[in-house]
Formats: C-alpha cells, structure tokens, sequence
C-alpha cells in the first residue's frame, strides 16, 4: 500500500491501533503475535513505516480480522430501512456485511401453536432477544418463558414454534442463511392448506417463521 491515498491509509493504522488496545494488547503484545519486531509495529501504526501488504495480512490474522475488514473504507450506506410485512406484523433488515445473516422484528400476539406437528425444524442457527413481554419458545419437548431483555440461542435442527404469554410480545431474532431459507419454505407452505399459520389466519403473528 502506497502514501497515495493518506486518508485511508491514515485509517488503517488508526485501525490497528485500536484493534490492538480493544484486546488489552501491548505493541510487544500484537508485535509478537504477529511475528513483528514492536519497533516495526510503532512504526506502522505512527506512520513512519510504509504500509505493505503482506505485513498487513499477517497483522489482520493476529487481529482475528480479515484483510477486508482491516482496509474497508466507510460505506455511504450506513443507514437502511427495513422491508415490512404488514399482514403478519414483520420487520427485515439484511446485514450488507454478511448477505447469508437477516434481522427480524416482530409483534406476536397468540401463544405458540400447540402440538409437534406445528413445529417446524429445518438447517441453520437462530438468535433472539424479547423486546418487550414475555415470549413461549418450544424447543424440542421443552417449553420455554424468554422474559423482556432475556436472548435464545438454538440449532433449528430441533423442532421449535414460538409465540406470546400473556399479552402481546415483541422479538428480534438473527437468522443465519440457512435458517431464513428454511423460514422462507415454511412461510410458502403456510399459504397452503393444513399449516397453523393456514388454520389460525394469515393475520396471525405467534409464530412468525416458525
């Protein structure tokens, strides 16, 4: 990397260094993981080293970052706003960092739907956190009360439904790739004939890809 554009390359090396003390790390610290002399490394983050690639590499690794991630300039797309559905009271946001994640919000209102036919398993991992109220989450035959500020975290290899207790409920939950792919079918097939989502009305919001 050449002086030629000192504003980003004033940018990594601000990076770096930020990085380093965000890991509690001393120059001697990173400048040994990174098999760099610490004089090296002060110079590098001080601007007295010219920035080469190679050296970069090996810092993003000993960083746990990504070469990428270490020279990415600021996006003018900082802000987005959210597709909505409104028939079942749903909120998405895409991550434009990582294309495979996806952020759901939505308002429940029903509890979940009763029985192990109306849980749904499919590939992927999901995170969620309760806004607000109190949420039911069936997971395999464990029946869950996720109260407001309180996360779940679970494989959607095993079956699972979620809805409110008591009154409406407000969720966010993160979904990997593979875990919206498999909310997106069960949506699909819901449209059908002999889903819950079918039974109860395409107004319903307990279980809002489940």
């Amino acid at each position: 990397m050449t002086q030629d554009n000192g504003d980003l390359d004033s940018l990594v090396r601000k990076r770096i260094r930020a990085l380093r003390v965000a890991q509690g790390w001393s120059l001697d610290e990173l400048a040994t993981r990174a098999r760099l002399s610490p004089s090296t490394l002060s110079r590098i983050e001080t601007g007295r080293r010219r920035l080469a690639v190679d050296q970069l590499v090996t810092l993003a690794r000993a960083l746990d970052t990504t070469l990428d991630q270490l020279v990415e300039t600021a996006s003018d797309d900082v802000i987005s706003s959210p597709t909505i559905d409104a028939a079942h009271q749903v909120m998405r946001w895409p991550i434009r960092a990582d294309p495979g994640m996806t952020v759901v919000r939505q308002r429940m209102t029903n509890p979940p739907p009763e029985g192990p036919s109306s849980m749904r398993a499919h590939p992927g991992r999901e995170w969620l956190v309760v806004l607000s109220g109190t949420a039911v989450l069936l997971l395999g035959n464990r029946r869950l009360r996720v109260e407001t500020n309180q996360a779940a975290e679970f494989p959607t290899m095993l079956p699972h439904a979620i809805g409110a207790e008591g009154g409406p409920c407000e969720v966010l939950g993160i979904f990997d790739r593979d875990a919206r792919r498999g909310h997106q079918r069960n949506e699909q097939s819901a449209g059908g004939t002999g889903s819950t989502r079918g039974a109860r009305g395409a107004g319903d919001a307990s279980s809002p890809s489940h």
